[in-house]
């Protein structure tokens, strides 16, 4: 028996132990995931101990068919989204920002900032963006869906899913080169 199929059949029985291995083991890579849904980390934290849970709850129901992480990634992916459904998306259609979250600069001149940007501060950049353009972001850019895909699990349509995607990413971009300006004067 492998150890993945020790973890699983542990888990199926119910081991604390052998639950609490696994939430450590991936403990990092789904809260990174859950933080890119969320508003906050505290929001990002619960969702993923609602994800877990759900995990625990329909472990019986996995069939060892596919990736077991990726069994695991669904339902925190999942997670997020019926969350996103519930709370924000219902009130969140609309697409206009906070005008204090939204800032303008100047065009960054060809200037890659990427790779300048910490995971964490671009996280918190992913953050700030409106609920629905954040969600259609996160589902293109890092989980591989499809404007089809993405506006049957949102229930928009595949232009709308395209805008969004249009407009996080100039959101984006415009908050980087707002980083990259704020640098360079400070240096």
């Amino acid at each position: 028996m492998t150890d993945e199929q020790h973890i699983i059949e542990g888990c199926k029985k119910g081991q604390r132990h052998i639950q609490e291995q696994l939430y450590r083991h991936y403990y990092s890579m789904f809260l990174k995931i859950c933080a890119r849904y969320a508003k906050d980390m505290m929001d990002a934290e619960q969702l993923l101990n609602d994800g877990f849970m759900k995990i625990f709850s329909q472990i019986a129901q996995y069939k060892s068919e596919g990736s077991f992480e990726g069994w695991m990634k669904r339902i925190i992916i999942n997670t997020c989204l019926d969350y996103l459904k519930s709370k924000y998306l219902k009130n969140a259609r609309n697409t206009k920002t906070d005008s204090d979250t939204l800032i303008h600069t100047e065009p960054d001149n060809g200037h890659n900032v990427y790779a300048q940007l910490a995971f964490r501060d671009l996280i918190k950049l992913i953050q700030m963006l409106p609920d629905m353009t954040r969600t259609v972001f996160n589902l293109y850019v890092f989980e591989d869906f499809t404007h089809r895909q993405i506006a049957a699990q949102l229930q928009i349509s595949e232009g709308t899913s395209q805008w969004h995607l249009h407009q996080a990413r100039n959101l984006l971009q415009q908050k980087v080169n707002a980083i990259h300006t704020i640098k360079r004067s400070v240096s």
